[in-house]
């Protein structure tokens, strides 16, 4: 299955340096040796222009199975990053990275999914986040009890992930 796995990554790390959104930064994990990791990915997702979000630069990490594409990959913000749809872990809650959702067959993990729909799934979450499925107390109860208060802890948050430029 390994085969399988790697052989994807690469087909996916070729087309995405040939083809990526403007802004987004997505690249394997360069070890401490010089070889690539083609299993975990550095990643950075810049927030959409007009939102509260706007201005951050936000690092995530991808970390793939020998089971890929057959099962999602992990995504992970900071530990403690701030969004109702992130654990405190900093794991991603999206629907689309969900294998055993009971509408998986409508919206969970289907082997076809790239990493640039999962980088783009994830962007727009960040401005968009759903309620039904909350994934931190604090930043659900903010976001749907105190509107005001949520949007300037975003802002906050986006000024502590610069662009790297």
């Amino acid at each position: 299955m390994s085969g399988i796995a790697r052989g994807r990554l690469a087909e996916e790390r070729k087309s995405w340096r040939k083809n990526h959104p403007h802004g987004f930064v997505a690249r394997p994990d360069t070890q401490s040796d010089g070889t690539v990791n083609l299993m975990l990915w550095q990643c950075n997702i810049p927030g959409k222009t007009g939102t509260d979000w706007e201005g951050g630069f936000f690092p995530l990490a991808i970390h793939f199975s020998e089971d890929y594409p057959s099962k999602p990959p992990k995504c992970k913000f900071p530990q403690g990053f701030f969004h109702p749809n992130v654990y405190p872990s900093g794991t991603v809650c999206l629907s689309i990275l969900n294998e055993d959702s009971e509408w998986s067959f409508l919206q969970g993990w289907r082997p076809a999914i790239t990493v640039k729909q999962i980088l783009i799934g994830i962007q727009d979450l960040l401005d968009a986040p759903n309620p039904a499925d909350p994934a931190q107390t604090d930043a659900y109860q903010l976001f749907i009890q105190d509107p005001v208060e949520y949007k300037r802890r975003v802002k906050q948050q986006a000024k502590q992930y610069p662009p790297l430029i």
